[in-house]
């Protein structure tokens, strides 16, 4: 247990505090228009250390702050072995943190996920993540005017201010395109996009959900294999790839998936997904008891997504440098955008990309995309 300044920080126990932990986020952000409640019940899930495969290879804390007996913020503490074993840094996490504004209130939740990390050796704690990086990453700090993307958090303005009197330091800044229908890939690629399919140089296909275990697993080896040099990487698990492909199998379609052959080698993927929060923010995160049939109309039968997310993407590192790395990448995203705009899908967004990879910034901007929002990564010394 951690105090300062009348507010006491003590781990989640029991299911009453448990539901206060998920549910705290609303009253913190009432009266914003572009926050939008996550399901309750998915938020369990993400937080089981049965459901959840983080903890094969990870272990955390749930804390709650009290002024009182008033909760006044939340925050995770959480040590993934994954990382340790590829950096062998002593770097811990923090992740899902929501506060009032009081960076007392932060300084105590940050101290609180900093001592549960020193008793168990770490000597840096880095984040936000929720999880890991492979999960919801980052602190919004631009773009606080539109709803998040599915899978992308939101915050109110004054969380940077806060983490920064708390002596939280930026590390790295993750961006978020928007993509709209007016995308263009530059007329030059294009012609030689389509000069290498007729060569059969190039070959860009749907996934074939026939054959989903098998294609899953294609498409984690290109992933792992394209983000592997990347500041922060950690490779998904066949676990944790094969349940979100699960996940995936129910909300996309065959062509929302490309995968890209360059002289036959499976060398390059994305997947883009419905952006289910427009489609849930008016549920006040609770699916049941009708809502779950309310989603599943918005899904299955009224049409297309207004918006998608495009969540993975990814080429080879043997193809990234030079035109065949330009030429795959901007393939598999010309293929699922034109469908998806031809069925009358009116945007998406990609996220997220790192500030620090120009190569791939530059050829999202060169299509027109336009960085929307920014997402923060901090981190601090443990003493």
């Amino acid at each position: 247990m951690t105090t300062n300044s009348h507010i006491t920080v003590r781990p989640v126990t029991g299911g009453r505090e448990l539901r206060t932990f998920i549910r705290l986020p609303q009253a913190i952000h009432a009266g914003d228009p572009n926050w939008i409640p996550p399901l309750d019940i998915e938020r369990r899930l993400h937080l089981s250390k049965r459901f959840n495969p983080f903890f094969d290879h990870g272990e955390g804390e749930l804390f709650i702050a009290w002024r009182g007996d008033e909760p006044v913020g939340r925050i995770t503490a959480q040590i993934d072995r994954l990382h340790l074993e590829r950096y062998d840094d002593a770097t811990g996490f923090f992740g899902h943190v929501e506060a009032y504004d009081d960076p007392a209130i932060f300084r105590a939740l940050l101290n609180a996920a900093a001592a549960w990390l020193n008793q168990r050796g770490m000597r840096r704690l880095r984040g936000p993540f929720s999880w890991n990086i492979n999960q919801e990453s980052g602190l919004l700090v631009e773009g606080f005017d539109t709803p998040p993307a599915f899978m992308m958090g939101h915050a109110r303005p004054y969380y940077d201010a806060c983490m920064r009197a708390a002596g939280m330091e930026k590390v790295m800044d993750l961006y978020a395109y928007d993509f709209t229908r007016e995308m263009q890939v530059p007329e030059k690629l294009r012609r030689f996009i389509q000069r290498e399919k007729e060569k059969g140089t190039l070959e860009v296909r749907p996934i074939d959900k026939r054959r989903l275990k098998e294609e899953l697993h294609l498409l984690m080896g290109i992933f792992n294999d394209a983000w592997a040099e990347n500041w922060g990487f950690v490779p998904f698990t066949k676990r944790e790839f094969m349940e979100m492909g699960q996940q995936l199998n129910f909300l996309v379609s065959e062509r929302d998936v490309a995968i890209a052959s360059w002289k036959g080698e499976p060398a390059a993927m994305t997947v883009v997904m419905p952006d289910l929060n427009r489609m849930i923010a008016d549920m006040n995160g609770k699916l049941l008891p009708f809502n779950w049939l309310k989603l599943l109309r918005r899904l299955k039968f009224s049409g297309p997504p207004e918006r998608m997310r495009m969540p993975l993407m990814g080429v080879r590192r043997k193809f990234q440098n030079g035109l065949p790395g330009a030429v795959l990448a901007l393939s598999v995203i010309d293929e699922v955008y034109t469908y998806n705009k031809n069925r009358g899908v009116q945007g998406a967004e990609l996220s997220w990309v790192l500030e620090t990879n120009t190569r791939v910034r530059h050829l999202i901007e060169s299509v027109g995309a336009r960085h929307y929002k920014t997402y923060r990564i901090y981190e601090r010394t443990i003493a």
